[in-house]
């Protein structure tokens, strides 16, 4: 099978990549590369693979006809995210790369007889909601971040109703581990630990999270190329573990030995207090079953981390 994965430098989308790989498929890894050192860091297992293929560019400029030639599915992961920078002057970003270029992609995959069109959401398009969310939940997102997410959702309908494209829709909640973006909570709370600096914690720290682990979440996301009976299909990708910051942290001082130092911020704008996810549909029809510990999956992150600052540092 041959799959191309937009955004695959990213966290998610390297792993994704890789697994693709083991399973036997070719794989064309788009990526703007936009930062050059994090991105070498996650292609290294990549791009030395015969059946990887990497295509620098913009989904607003390349060909993207000719680069879905022969693309079985298509793993649409590429877009600008965090909630935090999707406020004021920043949105037209957002504005873009969520919601043009997969406006764009969906032109070109409408054209191409594609068997997979699966398109990477969030938990943020849910908003403030009670109790374990199923996807049938009415969206009510509280950031423009979250907003752009679900305009791609109803984008991808669209063209699914119009020109049968074959959608499926994957709702991650909270995915963390190695590779994790630096402006993401637990990459941010690990380096505070290395380099012994307060940890800034916004609100009470008593917010709780549906956190999902890398190696558990990309198993579902890559079992969406295979599936039987899941074209049109919504599916939340939630962990084994939920947990608040402050249940966090505490893991993280008993990993590095010693107590955290915090720094109190006011909670931050656009975020839900609680996110709990439904997998029962992931779990019916990907088989998913995500077995990491918080514990065991903020061990394996702060080893990444450890290694890639050493790595990094010997090229300097």
């Amino acid at each position: 099978m041959r799959i191309l994965v937009t955004g695959a430098a990213g966290f998610i989308g390297s792993h994704l990549c890789e697994r693709l790989l083991a399973d036997g498929n070719d794989v064309i890894g788009v990526d703007a590369l936009l930062k050059p050192r994090i991105a070498a860091y996650n292609l290294r297992l990549l791009t030395t693979h015969p059946r990887f293929r990497l295509i620098e560019g913009n989904l607003m400029d390349l060909p993207l006809h000719e680069l879905l030639e022969g693309v079985d599915t298509v793993f649409h992961l590429a877009g600008m995210p965090g909630v935090r920078t999707s406020w004021g002057s920043d949105f037209h970003r957002y504005s873009v790369y969520n919601i043009e270029a997969t406006q764009r992609l969906l032109e070109a995959v409408a054209a191409v007889p594609l068997k997979r069109f699966i398109y990477a959401s969030t938990s943020s398009i849910y908003g403030e909601q009670l109790g374990a969310v199923t996807e049938d939940r009415t969206p009510a997102p509280l950031s423009p971040y979250g907003v752009t997410k679900l305009t791609g959702e109803y984008l991808c309908r669209v063209y699914e109703h119009n020109h049968d494209v074959p959608v499926i829709i994957l709702r991650f909640f909270t995915v963390y581990g190695p590779r994790q973006r630096p402006d993401m909570a637990f990459h941010r709370f690990i380096r505070s630990f290395i380099d012994d600096c307060p940890i800034t914690i916004h609100g009470d720290g008593l917010q709780t999270r549906d956190f999902t682990y890398i190696g558990d979440g990309v198993e579902a996301i890559a079992a969406a190329a295979y599936a039987p009976g899941i074209i049109g299909e919504t599916m939340n990708i939630g962990g084994r573990q939920r947990a608040s910051v402050r249940e966090a942290v505490a893991i993280l001082e008993e990993l590095f030995g010693r107590k955290a130092k915090i720094e109190w911020r006011p909670r931050a704008q656009g975020e839900p207090r609680h996110t709990w996810a439904d997998i029962s549909k992931a779990e019916r029809f990907l088989g998913y079953r995500p077995r990491t510990s918080l514990h065991e999956g903020l061990r394996m992150q702060m080893l990444d981390m450890l290694a890639s600052m050493q790595e990094m540092k010997g090229k300097i």
